[in-house]
């Protein structure tokens, strides 16, 4: 029989426990079994990791940013040696499938550590110079202090290097929470870090929403970031302005594809279904919402169907499934909930049940018949769920995938460019993607509008965030 998991918080360098010993369970969602447990972090232990962040911000602060680079560049090659166990520990936490793990979400966690490496090094600011007669300005760019991380359990492996990763480069110390139901890849990610870093920089602590609450509520964080829900945006942002924190915020979506008259059907719905079902459509940015031409919507919803029926949902080591389970039982019911709450004028045309009675596995479900003010268009689920709708003119495209109170990321869909350059102008997303929808790279900013975000993740500006413009100015006129 094999020994059960037992997580523990890294503190200092070192594994650590928690005073009071609680812990909370493990359980892998393709069977619904516990096979584990994490520590349950509460205030005591929260006031002690704060402490040892703070004791080692100013030496990693002086550190060099060509030394940062240095610590993480051997922190991606140790986790690229050691892969087989991350995606091993990520795919029995989320039931994600092996493939797209160790192909998709591991290396560009490992390509986001390795571009912040660099990016230490060529950060810009503006030119110092005599903006006063007999005196010398210049600006620099400094670290926060100690940052306070959050991570969903929607890809725990992959948000926990864009968290850490320019936060360190940028010479801040980290303490890092996983999602209440998804630590174990981010506890051996801090482990496999904790080899090059000192002690004290990266640190982690496992525990449910109090102990994310007594990490925003502390005293000593200068800043706190959270990838999560609107709500929990909301009361993050609530607690740190009561003491003049900046919150880093990255929440949901519920985004719209927009497929024109003109586009080419089979190849978009194929690719928006992998959009819409990959991740078992557990991510802010899956094609949640597609809007289709009158002339194409027949085509698309019955190519959609097909590739929902196709899309076949399994655990990590079934070769053939398209995607994993739900994240828990709780996100299981809250999937089923919104689908039974369907209006009359409503139809699901594909999908549309848990697939079996072991795990959390839902079925690809496609709806059509929905309005924009259903609970079904306007709510972020986070399952495998594609409402389609349909407009008549560009003008009611625009207005339908802005109706919403999200603005994470959008696709547009249509082989005219000039069509493309208007409606992307027009899009409330942080992202529009044409004839395309999902593509993340290291380079270019992640962010959103309205309630989706506050923050931005990925390239040079989400290295930005996690530092501070000083002014300096030296008299050198005598007189």
């Amino acid at each position: 029989m094999t020994a059960a998991l037992e997580l523990h918080n890294f503190v200092g360098g070192e594994p650590a426990g928690t005073l009071a010993g609680e812990t909370l369970p493990l359980v892998d969602p393709s069977t619904g079994d516990e096979y584990g447990t994490a520590p349950l972090t509460r205030w005591m232990d929260v006031d002690a990791v704060m402490a040892v962040a703070a004791s080692a911000f100013e030496p990693w602060s002086q550190t060099t940013p060509r030394q940062r680079q240095q610590v993480l560049l051997d922190v991606a090659d140790a986790i690229e040696d050691r892969a087989d166990e991350l995606v091993v520990a990520e795919c029995r936490n989320t039931g994600k499938p092996w493939t797209v793990v160790r192909d998709d979400e591991l290396p560009l966690a490992v390509d986001l550590i390795r571009f912040y490496a660099g990016a230490a090094r060529v950060q810009e600011d503006g030119s110092g110079g005599e903006y006063q007669p007999g005196h010398t300005s210049f600006s620099r760019r400094e670290p926060i202090g100690v940052c306070a991380q959050v991570t969903s359990w929607t890809h725990p492996l992959l948000l926990a290097a864009a968290k850490f990763a320019p936060a360190l480069a940028a010479g801040n110390t980290v303490v890092l929470k996983p999602a209440e139901t998804t630590p174990v890849s981010t506890a051996l990610l801090v482990e496999i870090a904790g080899g090059f870093l000192p002690a004290g920089v990266l640190n982690l602590i496992c525990g449910d929403r109090d102990s994310g609450r007594a990490m925003v509520a502390h005293e000593v964080p200068g800043m706190f970031s959270i990838t999560g829900t609107v709500r929990s945006g909301m009361e993050v942002a609530g607690s740190v302005a009561a003491d003049l924190k900046r919150a880093h915020l990255q929440l949901g979506g519920k985004a719209p594809a927009v497929v024109f008259d003109d586009a080419d059907v089979p190849r978009a719905a194929r690719r928006i279904a992998a959009a819409a079902f990959g991740n078992a459509g557990q991510s802010c940015t899956a094609a949640s919402r597609v809007l289709a031409g009158p002339e194409v919507f027949d085509e698309l919803v019955a190519a959609l169907a097909e590739w929902a029926e196709a899309m076949r949902p399994g655990p990590p080591q079934d070769p053939d499934a398209a995607f994993g389970p739900l994240n828990s039982l709780g996100q299981l019911e809250l999937v089923q909930a919104h689908l039974e709450r369907l209006p009359e004028h409503a139809r699901i045309v594909a999908g549309g049940r848990r697939k079996g009675e072991r795990g959390f596995f839902h079925e690809a479900t496609v709806v059509v018949g929905v309005e924009q003010d259903d609970e079904l268009v306007q709510n972020e689920v986070l399952g495998p769920v594609l409402t389609v709708q349909r407009f008549d003119s560009e003008q009611e495209a625009v207005e339908l995938a802005n109706g919403v109170r999200y603005g994470l990321v959008s696709s547009i869909w249509t082989r005219d460019h000039a069509r493309a350059m208007r409606v992307s102008r027009r899009m409330q997303a942080g992202t529009v993607w044409i004839n395309t929808h999902h593509p993340l790279v290291a380079e270019m900013p992640h962010s959103g509008f309205k309630h989706s975000a506050s923050a931005r993740d990925f390239g040079r500006y989400g290295l930005e965030e996690y530092s501070r413009i000083k002014h300096v100015m030296s008299a050198w006129d005598e007189e």
